[in-house]
């Protein structure tokens, strides 16, 4: 274990796809932390999908060994964040760890949304921040632009940015120095009682849970028992250790030290994102400061394409659910797709994931339900009850009143975009707050919306508004009222559980034509026709018919009385009334992914 003065904790952060995962790379080859042959492009995101999205999802550290130009051997500890939105709380606790933080701005796009946010993370956590430059070798790089913004948006040192090409090597060496020099060393009495902070934590199948910690007093061994201060659960450590990649045992850590822990902990959920650990014997005064309960705020039910194979779904979901503690799940059913899960989420982009990581690593077909928020619906008897499920959504009749979640959204655009970013916010029911000009050429603007209305294609449509170049990050804020219905999807007369939605009163009647139009290219013609109909309560707000497949009965009739012909189409008629009273419309599965994965256009 390396003297507290010679270790260095710090992290990355960015926005999305500005080099970070890169950046990363080019620190653990500098520090020989694995052979070249063995190397490969973002090494420290172990998922196919994150890889393929160019994403960090899961946070790692590494330490990385650094004899500096003083001659002394240096402890860097880093501490990989994910960039992405939904993720913010894990971003806040692996800041928490750190003491410094390596602030990258693409110098081809400049300072955007979650650059901004991450960065005032790191200033509430008192870090010192070191401004750097990252993808100077590309030809749209941009220096002056980028250390204008550096200036003028973060109102940090341009002067002392770093020029750094994380893809060539560029700057490494310098950024290294920057490191042991500026970013000052952890402080922390090892004497004292233990005080350790967990930042992450993964499953291990042969050794169950591996905490990841930060330890701020005290020292950890193996054999010590330990508590987890939020649910006081004890463990006796079996071992622990530092990142070199994999995991490498040592003594034991101290305070200072980024390193794990394994004291045979069965299920992830056991163990808390900014939690505090202490001594069972010796424990500490107080918890560090900003653990809070991760809560879902997206929910959705999945059900498995063949109702064969629910049983098959259930142990894909546990597995999951040790490797991501903030995934909750419970059992659902539905008439149309027998039995399932209902799951709440941290954002869309989790949802996502947890999608891909079902159908690729455990092989499962899966439906996904459209998804939803969590709504307060006050009733007549003045009894509230929190509503995420529309088969759950209580009577009309029963309501005095809804409330749904509002977000602070912020977007960051070239001005140039500026008219139809401001129509599709309002659209979407947004309410300007603020407008800042970040320079001549972009604007910051901000907005009070509903979250729901972010769950189905705004982000999408931001993006192709704004050809890829505005930017945007949101923190949920507070409940307001809201004029909410169910909206029932009727087939041939009778409800689809699996096709209701809540919706906004105003927003109802689109979607209810979209889901209809959907519905009525996807089902196959029956021998009667069907009426596909939206419907809130008993009014009918949308309709379309799939016309039946008809015998031509007029084919024998040459000519002759009409009332001839008449009476051969009323007998047909007939049989076709008859037919649709006991006729029974099938639901092919295409049919719910039509509706449930098209976006809203």
């Amino acid at each position: 274990m390396a003297e507290t003065r010679y270790i260095r904790n710090f992290c990355i952060i960015a926005h999305i796809d500005h080099g970070k995962s890169t950046l990363a790379d080019r620190l653990i080859q500098k520090g020989r932390l694995v052979e070249d042959r063995n190397f490969q492009d973002q090494i420290l995101d172990n998922m196919d999908i994150e890889r393929e999205r160019g994403i960090t999802i899961k946070s790692q550290a590494v330490t990385i060994p650094y004899t500096a130009s003083d001659g002394h051997e240096y402890e860097l500890n880093l501490v990989d964040t994910p960039g992405h939105v939904d993720f913010t709380y894990e971003v806040s606790r692996a800041i928490n760890s750190c003491e410094g933080a390596l602030l990258l701005v693409d110098a081809t796009q400049g300072v955007q949304a979650q650059t901004l946010s991450n960065m005032y993370l790191a200033l509430e956590h008192n870090l010192e921040i070191i401004p750097v430059i990252n993808k100077i070798d590309m030809q749209a790089a941009d220096i002056p632009m980028a250390k204008q913004q550096i200036d003028k948006d973060l109102g940090l040192d341009s002067s002392e940015a770093l020029l750094v090409s994380a893809r060539n090597g560029t700057g490494v060496d310098e950024l290294f120095e920057a490191i042991v020099k500026r970013i000052p060393a952890p402080s922390g009495d090892a004497a004292a009682p233990l005080r350790a902070l967990i930042f992450d934590c993964h499953y291990d199948p042969y050794r169950g849970v591996v905490v990841h910690v930060r330890l701020f007093d005290g020292s950890l061994k193996k054999g010590m028992r330990i508590r987890f201060m939020s649910n006081n659960s004890e463990y006796e450590v079996e071992t622990a250790g530092v990142f070199k990649l994999v995991l490498v045992e040592t003594e034991g850590l101290s305070a200072g030290d980024v390193g794990y822990f394994i004291a045979g902990v069965k299920t992830v959920s056991d163990v808390r994102v900014g939690d505090t650990v202490t001594g069972a014997d010796n424990p500490c005064s107080e918890q560090l400061p900003g653990f809070r309960e991760i809560k879902p705020v997206v929910f959705s039910s999945i059900y498995p394409v063949d109702s064969n194979d629910y049983e098959e779904l259930k142990t894909s979901i546990e597995k999951l659910k040790l490797n991501d503690a903030s995934l909750v799940y419970e059992k659902d059913s539905s008439a149309a797709l027998g039995f399932g899960f209902r799951c709440g989420f941290l954002g869309l982009l989790h949802l996502e994931v947890i999608q891909e990581r079902l159908e690729r690593e455990f092989d499962q077909s899966v439906i996904f339900t459209a998804p939803s928020v969590k709504y307060k619906v006050l009733l007549r008897t003045k009894e509230e009850v929190m509503v995420d499920n529309p088969m759950e959504y209580p009577d009309e009749g029963r309501i005095e009143s809804a409330e749904e979640p509002y977000i602070r959204a912020s977007v960051i655009t070239p001005a140039v975009f500026l008219g139809n970013i401001m129509t599709l916010c309002l659209e979407k029911r947004g309410v300007q707050t603020n407008m800042t000009y970040l320079d001549e050429k972009r604007v910051e603007i901000i907005y009070d919306m509903p979250l729901s209305e972010v769950l189905f294609d705004f982000y999408d449509r931001l993006k192709s508004i704004s050809r890829g170049y505005a930017s945007f990050d949101y923190d949920i804020t507070e409940y307001k009222s809201t004029d909410l219905v169910k909206l029932d999807i009727l087939l041939n007369g009778k409800p689809v559980d699996a096709l209701s939605q809540l919706v906004f009163r105003a927003n109802a009647q689109a979607r209810a034509r979209m889901v209809c139009q959907r519905l009525q290219e996807e089902i196959p013609r029956q021998q009667f026709k069907i009426p596909i109909q939206g419907a809130i309560g008993s009014q009918i707000i949308a309709r379309e018919t799939i016309n039946p497949v008809r015998k031509d009965v007029l084919a024998k009739c040459y000519g002759g009385d009409i009332t001839r012909k008449r009476k051969l189409l009323e007998k047909q008629k007939e049989g076709k009334k008859r037919m649709r009273m006991v006729g029974d419309v099938e639901l092919p599965q295409s049919a719910f992914l039509a509706v449930l994965k098209t976006k809203d256009e």
